[in-house]
């Protein structure tokens, strides 16, 4: 069923068979292959990062993050927080009823926890930004591997001032609290600079990861908001990470786009990082 046609809409696909491969068994293979080769975490993961671009040059970056769910609750449901590339709009667009299509199937919406977000950030659905938006795609054959039961709550942010991710950060932590949930951001670091430049933009911003510094990487965005295309949803992620407490964890892996294309004069910079409990 696609989005908008009866009571139960879903997400479709939109970028399979250009950003990732349209086979569901060739890319389950590659995607397997990537989750084979991470060690597990040292504790219980509460929130993580990961990137969005095709997955030939992020998805073994990805892994990284989504591997660790496997030690999370057997029945989770995931908040996935990307930004929108395509739209401008103030605040927050939600899906609140339905599914998300995956390679292999459909991942259902928690209605009830998306409900509470939408109402906590006066968030409406905006079907269409989500339809076009790649942010939160580019996620859902990592975790469809590792977590095929899963429940999910995608959000999509609009504008990333820090009045926003702030207001997002608290609405994640008070609703997740208590829950079996594990929030999930979508970002790219820098864009098309050489890499020697790219490399030393990106270990500003991993430096705060590493650190569970929420506020000192707000602060590094409002400086230089290039860091990062989803500075924001990481940020406000983190943020919430350690409102839930979050005592450990940080950068599991980074590259860049140049490991797989061998050109290292215009990189995008991609980062995996998981935060835990004890």
């Amino acid at each position: 069923m696609t989005a908008g046609s009866g009571p139960d809409p879903v997400r479709p696909l939109a970028y399979a068979g250009s950003w990732y491969t349209s086979d569901p068994a060739r890319l389950a293979r590659e995607v397997d292959a990537w989750l084979e080769e991470v060690p597990p975490v040292a504790g219980t993961p509460l929130a993580l990062l990961a990137p969005h671009a095709g997955l030939r040059y992020s998805g073994h970056v990805a892994a990284w993050s989504y591997a660790a769910l496997r030690q999370a609750a057997d029945e989770i449901t995931v908040i996935l927080v990307g930004p929108s590339h395509y739209a401008y709009f103030r605040g927050f667009a939600i899906l609140q009823r339905g599914g998300i299509a995956t390679p292999w199937g459909v991942l259902p919406i928690d209605t009830m926890l998306a409900a509470e977000l939408a109402d906590r950030l006066d968030a409406p659905e905006h079907r269409a930004i989500h339809e076009r938006e790649h942010a939160l795609e580019l996620h859902l054959p990592l975790l469809a591997r590792v977590r095929p039961q899963a429940r999910v709550v995608p959000i999509i942010m609009g504008d990333q001032a820090s009045a926003f991710v702030t207001e997002l950060a608290d609405a994640l932590a008070a609703a997740a609290r208590g829950r079996p949930v594990v929030l999930a951001a979508s970002s790219d670091l820098s864009h098309y600079e050489p890499r020697e430049r790219a490399r030393a933009l990106d270990e500003r911003m991993l430096a705060h990861l590493d650190a569970l510094d929420g506020d000192g990487l707000v602060r590094l965005l409002e400086r230089e908001p290039g860091h990062a295309c989803g500075g924001g949803p990481t940020a406000a992620v983190l943020l919430a990470a350690r409102a839930l407490g979050a005592t450990a964890g940080g950068v599991r892996r980074y590259a860049d786009s140049g490991d797989v294309s061998g050109d290292t004069t215009r990189v995008v910079g991609y980062a995996s990082a998981v935060w835990l409990s004890a």
